[in-house]
């Protein structure tokens, strides 16, 4: 993961780290359960349509319900399987400079932020030792850091780089 990052010249990484692999796996899962109650329905009404095909002799009846199954299966665990999948590449480090998020499953991209432009960042407290953390440049851009464990490694250097501008908001 590391190799992958172009660093400046003099630039040192001073953490890295990497989401936690079942929080970042299961951060959507409200979307689970709209997805498995959406699923039944579906497949309920794909049931009937089947049972309807058969009396009507009409095969559309049995086809019509497909593509909403298919949507719910993908609402209910298809998310899941996409953030396990990108979990492999996701990577967030800490320079001397800028912070960086590596991400995506497909298209991978890195995002970076300059230390000192970071106006706030605020954290999330998902356990003891886990949270989410998104940082801010103004109201234009954010990078969000989910699912770190020890989050408090990382804001103490955000805290340092911004010195007497540090706004944290501590979110439970």
């Amino acid at each position: 993961m590391r190799q992958d990052l172009v660093l400046a010249d003099g630039e040192e990484i001073r953490w890295e780290g990497r989401p936690a692999p079942r929080c970042y796996t299961f951060r959507h899962w409200r979307h689970s359960i709209f997805g498995i109650i959406f699923l039944s329905i579906c497949s309920y009404w794909q049931i009937l349509g089947f049972e309807l095909s058969k009396e009507y002799d009409s095969i559309w009846l049995a086809w019509l319900p497909a593509p909403f199954v298919l949507l719910g299966f993908c609402l209910a665990i298809g998310h899941l399987l996409q953030a396990r999948l990108e979990w492999n590449h996701v990577y967030y480090a800490i320079t001397d400079r800028r912070l960086l998020v590596k991400c995506g499953l497909l298209k991978r991209r890195i995002d970076s932020l300059q230390l000192s432009e970071i106006t706030y960042f605020s954290l999330l407290h998902q356990g003891e030792q886990l949270g989410t953390l998104r940082v801010h440049k103004g109201k234009e851009k954010s990078l969000t850091l989910h699912c770190l464990e020890y989050p408090r490694h990382a804001t103490d250097l955000l805290e340092q780089a911004m010195g007497d501008k540090a706004c944290v908001k501590v979110a439970t």
